[in-house]
């Protein structure tokens, strides 16, 4: 039993990592994935089982005891990183839809879940205000990967991200009042001021704990009181160790510690904690993969079929009506458009948050349940918490995870594959090569310091920011929607360099794109490119120096749209072997950085925007300032 305890501690982490790739791979939410992996773990062994072998007793509850507080723990970091993700400037345009998704949204979800839970699956009132206040979350879990798939506008996404982020702490604390207020009804009493005051201490608890934490580890970062490979590692220590006292202070108020914890060192302007982003991002992504698999070989199948028909259609009622009956009474009038309703409507999917805590309180109540008597009428029901959660996680994730990608694109709300191109730089060459883009149709934002050039660009119709690539000001205030590539093309090696650094983690490193270095003392040029960035642009001869050396040669910037008796091979015989193919754009408007080699020719009515010498080197076309 030791050897395989140390096999799933071995295996577990494979197969989340393998559930992720597929999750990526098909382009469907990884939970769906993450699941069928758990429930195929739990086919071939039982974790319960083994760890009741490996610690000799045979009390059933053992296992839970065990897992619960790493499960717990876990959703703390999840929840910690979630919360980096929040910038306060992302409530400007959508401030008031947050506020109101999560109190008046809430509420009305709350009640109307409770009620259904009450008649159709026949819980205990008491059960189902428990569960109904569980079921108020979605989460990051599940939201995050959502999110990367549809590609939704700026403001839905802050809002989409903002719910599902700040309404898993406010699950859990109304969760705590539900429990608590069973316990004194079961003695008879009704005391509407200890509600008040678990409210109250819990939120309090977390908002203190949690800005304070951030006040330390903001002055400690900011004195450079610790070396930067620290860095993680403590904020990881400091974000656990919070959320234990916290827990330990008042129940369930952890969740609030590390949310506002995150949110605090996310907007701070004192140091810098992307590195940090990017490391809690990649422990996220393990911990989620590691945490569904567990939950999921633990589940029992046939109790969720049981649930039968009621089970369906609490989950019917849940999607079709329950969800959107909140969203569309709790933001009338609000600035939401009647699309984004409709859209938050039918966006609800339930993760890792929603089934850590269930469990955790179906082990509470049994618990309560065999220590008090007169809470043993809620002994019975209180199994099926779990079944019912994960059935509700199962058909919302698959539900939205199906429809909510196509519903946006209807909706125009979303573009799944932006086309449209961040450049780096506006010297008088670049703004030539954007007009080309430009006049094909290829959205794009010039960004660039000198505010001569941002003139230079509006006046030839460009949209262009003047400000610096590396700043947060490009992130937070210029329009970013539509775009999902960046050229770094600016003269400056260093900058190029930095600005894929920077906007390949919004991006993606397949996305970003840089010139070759300017330098002649760079040595090995296939050493360098392995280890820029960036994907290197064009052949990896052009950078900006040879570019412009050959515009004052007689070359231009050309869009060509290739035909059946003027194809590839045409081109090439007309324009010559120093003609050099830049982007190529097929016929659904799709826009092919050239990197290297083209894999395959362009085809006819294919449009390639290149690098050629003009046609005759009598044209009056005054020559590129440089």
């Amino acid at each position: 039993m030791n050897q395989q305890l140390f096999l799933l501690i071995g295996l577990i982490p494979l197969l989340g990592i393998v559930s992720q790739w597929l999750a990526w791979r098909f382009k469907v939410p990884a939970i769906v994935f993450l699941l069928l992996m758990g429930l195929g773990l739990g086919q071939w062994v039982s974790i319960d089982q083994t760890l009741l072998a490996v610690t000799g007793v045979q009390d059933p509850s053992v296992p839970a005891q065990l897992l619960f507080p790493i499960i717990a723990l876990s959703v703390a970091v999840i929840m910690f990183e979630g919360g980096m993700s929040l910038k306060i400037s992302e409530l400007q345009e959508a401030g008031g839809s947050v506020l109101r998704l999560t109190t008046v949204c809430v509420l009305l979800s709350w009640g109307l879940t409770t009620a259904a839970l009450y008649w159709v699956l026949g819980l205990h009132l008491h059960l189902a205000a428990l569960l109904g206040a569980i079921f108020v979350v979605t989460g990051p879990t599940v939201v995050a990967p959502l999110l990367r798939n549809i590609r939704p506008i700026p403001k839905v996404a802050s809002m989409v991200k903002w719910e599902g982020i700040v309404v898993d702490p406010i699950g859990a604390v109304l969760a705590v009042l539900v429990l608590e207020q069973m316990r004194l009804a079961s003695s008879g009493e009704y005391p509407i001021a200890t509600a008040v005051w678990t409210l109250v201490a819990t939120c309090a608890v977390g908002l203190i704990i949690g800005l304070l934490a951030a006040a330390v580890l903001t002055f400690v970062l900011a004195w450079y009181w610790v070396p930067d490979y620290l860095h993680a590692i403590l904020i990881l220590a400091v974000v656990m160790a919070t959320f234990a006292i916290s827990h330990w202070l008042r129940h369930e108020s952890g969740l609030i510690t590390v949310t506002v914890l995150g949110i605090a060192m996310a907007n701070q302007r004192l140091v810098s904690v992307r590195h940090i982003i990017e490391f809690k991002e990649h422990l996220g992504v393990l911990l989620i993969s590691c945490l569904f698999i567990v939950l999921g070989s633990r589940l029992d199948v046939s109790q969720i079929l049981a649930l039968g028909w009621r089970g369906l259609a609490f989950l019917v009622l849940l999607i079709a009506v329950i969800r959107p009956a909140s969203i569309l009474i709790g933001l009338w009038r609000t600035n939401t458009t009647w699309n984004e309703r409709l859209f938050l409507s039918f966006l609800a999917p339930r993760g890792i948050v929603a089934a850590a805590i269930a469990s955790l309180f179906a082990l509470k109540l049994q618990a309560l349940s065999s220590a008090e008597p007169n809470l043993e009428i809620y002994a019975d029901q209180a199994g099926q918490l779990v079944s019912i959660t994960f059935l509700v996680i199962i058909g919302t994730v698959t539900f939205y995870g199906l429809t909510a990608a196509p519903l946006a694109k209807r909706l125009r709300l979303s573009n799944a594959d932006p086309q449209g191109l961040v450049i780096a730089g506006g010297e008088p060459w670049v703004r030539e090569l954007a007009s080309v883009l430009h006049k094909q149709g290829v959205p794009l934002i010039l960004v660039d310091t000198n505010y001569r050039n941002i003139s230079a660009s509006r006046m030839l119709g460009l949209r262009a920011s003047c400000a610096s690539i590396l700043s947060d000001t490009i992130h937070e205030q210029a329009d970013l929607s539509g775009a999902g590539r960046l050229l770094a093309l600016t003269s400056n090696d260093e900058v190029n360099l930095l600005a894929c650094s920077e906007y390949a983690h919004q991006f993606g490193r397949a996305n970003v794109f840089q010139l070759p270095l300017n330098t002649k003392e760079a040595g090995n040029r296939t050493t360098i490119r392995m280890h820029l960035p960036g994907r290197v642009l064009f052949d990896g001869s052009l950078n900006a120096q040879s570019i412009k050396a050959k515009l004052s040669d007689g070359y231009e910037f050309r869009a060509t749209t290739l035909t059946q008796e003027f194809g590839w091979e045409q081109f090439r015989s007309a324009h010559g072997p120093d003609a050099q193919p830049l982007f190529v754009m097929d016929t659904k408007r799709q826009l092919q950085i050239v990197s290297g080699e083209l894999r395959k020719p362009p085809q006819p009515k294919y449009t390639i925007i290149s690098l050629v010498r003009r046609k005759s080197t009598n044209s009056t076309k005054a020559p590129l300032p440089l």
